[in-house]
């Protein structure tokens, strides 16, 4: 793609510079590739910024900023700063195998949880040989996606393959074949009650942090299993810990939390109906962040619509 001089600002954790900026100065050679923290550049010359969770602050400094590319499919990093500029452009990464990846994780602590394999693990673990068929057929076992966007979509239908019956909750109603609608405020309640397993996919906007709760817990049918891969500030962890101890959840599977690194002090490492990941549900690919990017910034030197644009008021 041919794109003309440009300067960029690619703003990640100092450990992750090379893999990142490497990439980016490969497809696009006629652009000057600085990383924030390493490079000293004068911030009204900086043209696009390339970031995942910037400082509140750096970006209304850039003031002759183009276009805001994220690194990842969530944008709340980016819009958590008070003062991002309304008139800049945010494009979120799009990418099948972001989408992919994250489908993979969501089936399979589906299956660990619906295929009771932490029953076999703790066996395995004091030499006992304990058969015991899942406790529910699959055909009855229900799965609940919050958020039909394109990877809860895509969990949705792998889900659906294996013959799941899967319902959907989002902002709008979505059309997808084998797999039933909800949308808005009012069908939320008889969306939980209808989730044996919860898969939380949604965006975080002002609307749907805290949204796993101790309200939605109870709305959930009894022996229900939470799996959390969005954000962190989705969950309330207290409320979590509540209705696991309580009987009424039977356990979950968390890769986001409020605070990451996940504390060492949290109850959540060794609660035994809780498994924890490091936030790797789906990890961005380098090389494909910078191909998203490259075609971006020459659609917007060519004067296109930028494809995956944010809208700044709903945050997504």
């Amino acid at each position: 793609m041919r794109t003309h001089a440009a300067t960029l600002l690619l703003d990640v954790p100092p450990g992750w510079s090379g893999s990142w900026a490497e990439p980016l100065r490969e497809l696009l050679p006629n652009a000057t590739v600085l990383v924030n923290g390493q490079d000293t550049y004068a911030p009204e010359t900086i043209d696009y910024l390339i970031t995942f969770r910037p400082k509140p602050g750096l970006i209304k400094t850039l003031r002759g900023l183009k276009v805001v590319f994220s690194l990842g499919a969530g944008v709340d990093g980016i819009l958590s700063d008070p003062d991002y500029p309304k008139d800049v452009p945010l494009v979120r990464f799009v990418d099948h195998t972001l989408a992919r990846e994250m489908a993979q994780y969501v089936v399979m602590h589906v299956l660990i949880h619906h295929r009771s394999q932490r029953h076999f693990d703790a066996y395995q673990a004091v030499n006992k040989w304990r058969q015991r068929p899942p406790l529910r057929r699959t055909e009855d076992t229900r799965i609940g996606i919050l958020g039909l966007g394109e990877i809860g979509t895509m969990c949705a239908e792998r889900l659906r393959d294996l013959d799941f019956p899967v319902t959907g909750w989002s902002r709008t109603r979505k059309a997808l074949r084998g797999i039933e609608s909800f949308a808005g405020a009012g069908e939320l309640a008889p969306f939980l009650a209808h989730a044996d397993i919860l898969v939380c996919l949604l965006p975080l906007t002002d609307e749907t942090r805290g949204i796993l709760n101790a309200k939605t817990f109870a709305l959930m049918p009894k022996g229900g299993f939470v799996i959390n891969v969005a954000r962190g500030a989705h969950l309330i962890e207290d409320d979590l810990v509540a209705a696991i101890d309580s009987g009424h959840l039977a356990g979950a599977t968390l890769d986001v939390f409020q605070s990451e690194p996940l504390p060492a002090s949290s109850p959540l490492w060794n609660h035994p109906k809780i498994t924890v990941t490091p936030h790797v549900a789906a990890i961005t690919d380098p090389r494909a962040a910078a191909s998203s990017v490259a075609a971006g910034i020459a659609a917007h030197q060519r004067g296109d619509t930028l494809e995956n644009l944010v809208d700044l008021d709903r945050g997504y």
